[in-house]
């Protein structure tokens, strides 16, 4: 390694982007192309450092694997920065490898630990808590353990383990204090707020009420019979059934939830479940079948009794009964929550995320776009999506499976 590459490296370990491309910028040989791919990514100039990312790899060859290696993971970290989510893994899983044989365990966990994001980011949370647990960080530089505790943090949030969350939190500033990293510190800051922030809404017959995350875990933990608007589903205790396919039921399980101890009409019912103001006698008779399939479905949780004006709940073992709902209210709102994460999507991301369709995705951001809720950036196949941050409470439960279904 030649002196300009060692100095730039250096400058880069420092975040002085800078500083390294001034000692590299002029340079085409594989090491300089690394480094300056690595200087644009930290300028925020993605497209540019993946291309000269890839450049660096092609330089190496196979003859210098480990070289080669490193610049795959640099590189499927801008991916996941521009949010790129498609296309196969296996190239970063055999950098990965092959930095394990080299004895550069840092990389290979920084290259595992992208893999993670990424699932987080899909909302595969089993399939990322899986690869988090296999990750070695005893002796990781700071920065590298700070971002491993983060990815910690999001899993345990989004399931709602919150003393897990707490303290991989308090891991993960310890490590940003010590790499000195004010973008780190920043990030475990806005990990801490989500714990203060509303989280969700409990809606009952009284009103609403906001509820913090951990507020929401107790919820969900107790013997209170939740009718759950955040992942389409009905539980109590070790008790789930999920209506995510079923949204009739969903939405007369709904209905009889916030009106409880009280009954509802069947008027009521019907322009809810059927979105019609005019019921008809089929209308009518539609509604006495799905309620037979509610009944059927919430036996063990709770009745459902006919009265002379419509229908009530009544939960088992004197339960209580409360509605969760998200703390925005809209067909889009997980749409609105992946963009608002501050990083420019695709449609295709979105839709990989979200378990879409792109056509479907496409609509609704045409839609949000038109009501002036988030933005597009490019055109065609470049083109991107952007929202603004959502102030006042956090998005953990409108993120794509933000909940484990079982």
């Amino acid at each position: 390694m030649d002196s300009l590459i060692a100095a730039s490296a250096r400058a880069l370990a420092a975040g002085d982007a800078l500083g390294a491309l001034k000692r590299v910028a002029l340079r085409d040989d594989p090491p300089a192309l690394a480094l300056r791919g690595i200087a644009m990514a930290q300028l925020g100039e993605h497209p540019r450092a993946r291309e000269l990312l890839r450049r660096a790899a092609r330089g190496f060859g196979a003859h210098e694997e480990l070289s080669r290696a490193r610049c795959i993971v640099a590189e499927a970290e801008v991916a996941l920065a521009m949010r790129d989510l498609g296309g196969s893994t296996r190239s970063l899983t055999h950098a990965a490898a092959a930095l394990e044989a080299h004895d550069d365990h840092a990389n290979a966990v920084q290259a595992r630990l992208i893999a993670a994001r990424r699932l987080l980011l899909l909302g595969r949370l089993e399939d990322a808590e899986e690869a988090l647990a296999h990750l070695d960080t005893r002796g990781l530089p700071p920065t590298l353990a700070a971002v491993a505790e983060l990815a910690a943090v999001e899993l345990s949030l989004r399931s709602l383990r919150i003393v897990p969350a707490k303290s991989a939190l308090g891991r993960a500033h310890e490590a940003a204090v010590r790499a000195r990293v004010p973008a780190l510190l920043a990030e475990v800051t806005e990990a801490k707020a989500a714990f203060d922030r509303p989280a969700a809404r409990r809606i009952g017959s009284d009103g609403e009420q906001p509820l913090r995350l951990d507020e929401v875990a107790a919820l969900l933990a107790s013997n209170t019979l939740v009718v759950d608007a955040c992942r389409r589903g009905l539980g109590a205790g070790d008790a789930w059934r999920p209506l995510a396919r079923r949204p009739v039921l969903f939405s007369l399980a709904r209905s009889l939830a916030e009106a409880w101890p009280g009954d509802v009409d069947r008027e009521a019912l019907i322009e809810s479940a059927f979105r019609t103001r005019h019921p008809d006698e089929t209308h009518r008779a539609r509604l006495r079948v799905e309620i037979g399939r509610l009944r059927a479905l919430v036996a063990a949780m709770a009745g459902i009794e006919a009265t002379p004006r419509g229908f009530v709940l009544r939960p088992h073992d004197g339960r209580g009964v409360a509605v969760l709902a998200p703390p925005i209210d809209g067909d889009q709102a997980s749409l609105v929550a992946l963009l608002s994460d501050g990083a420019a999507w695709s449609t295709s991301a979105l839709a990989l995320a979200l378990g879409a369709s792109q056509r479907t995705v496409q609509r609704a951001l045409v839609e949000l776009e038109a009501q002036g809720r988030v933005r597009s950036i490019g055109k065609a196949r470049s083109q991107k999506w952007l929202a603004p941050p959502l102030a006042g409470f956090t998005t953990i439960l409108l993120l794509p499976a933000a909940l484990p279904i079982e």
